[in-house]
């Protein structure tokens, strides 16, 4: 297992390769940038990890057999009409995009679909929602619609993905964010991972988007994941605090062992969440300028 792309490479992302018996499978192929953090724009710092990110994504899809998208957020799929080509000839497991979704993601399913023409390039398109997918050597299994973070969000629903066979279960949560649900916590259970890649719990957005108590509903969610699973990923939304690093070793700590990382941490890359340091970037440019 390859992460391609994520938060604490320093772009959003939560892009993951899995090759199980010859077949590669890309779930969530996609990086972006907040358009505003602190009131700033991106600092062009940011802009190149974006576009170093994006390279990757594209020379590992050039050999994958299987493309998952788990929803329509700009960070999990490559929506620019640039980056069709990079759909021809593959399978496609999507989340269903006029069901359980909203009208800013049906829109740009469509625009993906419909008007850029992948569904004339792609080898073929499922809708994945509650669906098994049987390959020689894997079964694919789609969870129901479940929410973006907590029950109720405005945000939409993604589908989490398991692939099972003799090697196990490995299963990636986007943007489940810890998770907060307590349903999505049990389908997960249910699931019995052994290697789970999931987004952990917003908390910059603690006490304006995100009330304290569901994140600590996130967090306990996460500590019973890490407690069960053999290995937790966990990056994302996560790492979009310049806290994050010392609340993942607090937890590691409690937990009393090292089955719990991030997605740096996991291919052996520094932790450099960007976007939690924007506005470190922009101050020590703006200081450069001036005594420059």
């Amino acid at each position: 297992m390859k992460i391609v792309g994520a938060d604490s490479f320093g772009a959003r992302s939560l892009a993951t390769v899995i090759e199980v018996c010859g077949l590669k499978i890309f779930v969530d192929p996609g990086v972006s940038f907040a358009p505003r953090r602190y009131g700033l724009p991106p600092h062009e710092v940011e802009l190149k990890r974006v576009k170093e990110i994006e390279n990757s994504i594209l020379r590992e899809l050039e050999d994958t057999d299987i493309i998952i998208i788990t929803h329509y957020h700009y960070d999990h799929y490559l929506y620019r009409q640039e980056h069709v080509e990079a759909y021809k000839g593959k399978i496609l497991l999507v989340k269903n995009p006029t069901q359980h979704i909203n009208v800013n993601q049906r829109i740009r399913a469509h625009r993906l679909f419909k008007r850029f023409g992948v569904e004339n390039l792609a080898k073929r398109i499922e809708y994945a929602d509650s669906r098994t997918f049987n390959f020689d050597c894997c079964t694919i299994d789609f969870s129901p619609p479940v929410p973006h973070g907590v029950e109720g969000t405005r945000l939409g629903y993604v589908v989490m993905v398991r692939i099972r066979g003799e090697f196990g279960n490995i299963v990636v949560a986007s943007d489940v964010q810890g998770p907060m649900s307590s349903n999505t916590l049990k389908l997960l259970e249910n699931w019995k991972p052994d290697i789970i890649v999931l987004s952990g719990p917003p908390t910059y957005f603690e006490g304006y988007r995100v009330e304290a108590r569901e994140l600590l509903k996130g967090f306990r969610s996460l500590y019973q994941l890490a407690n069960s699973a053999k290995f937790v990923i966990v990056d994302h939304h996560f790492a979009r605090d310049k806290r994050f690093p010392k609340i993942l070793n607090s937890i590691r700590k409690a937990l009393g062992k090292r089955n719990l990382v991030c997605a740096a941490e996991y291919m052996g890359k520094p932790i450099e969440p960007l976007e939690a340091y924007r506005d470190e970037l922009w101050k020590k440019a703006t200081n450069s300028n001036r005594t420059s």
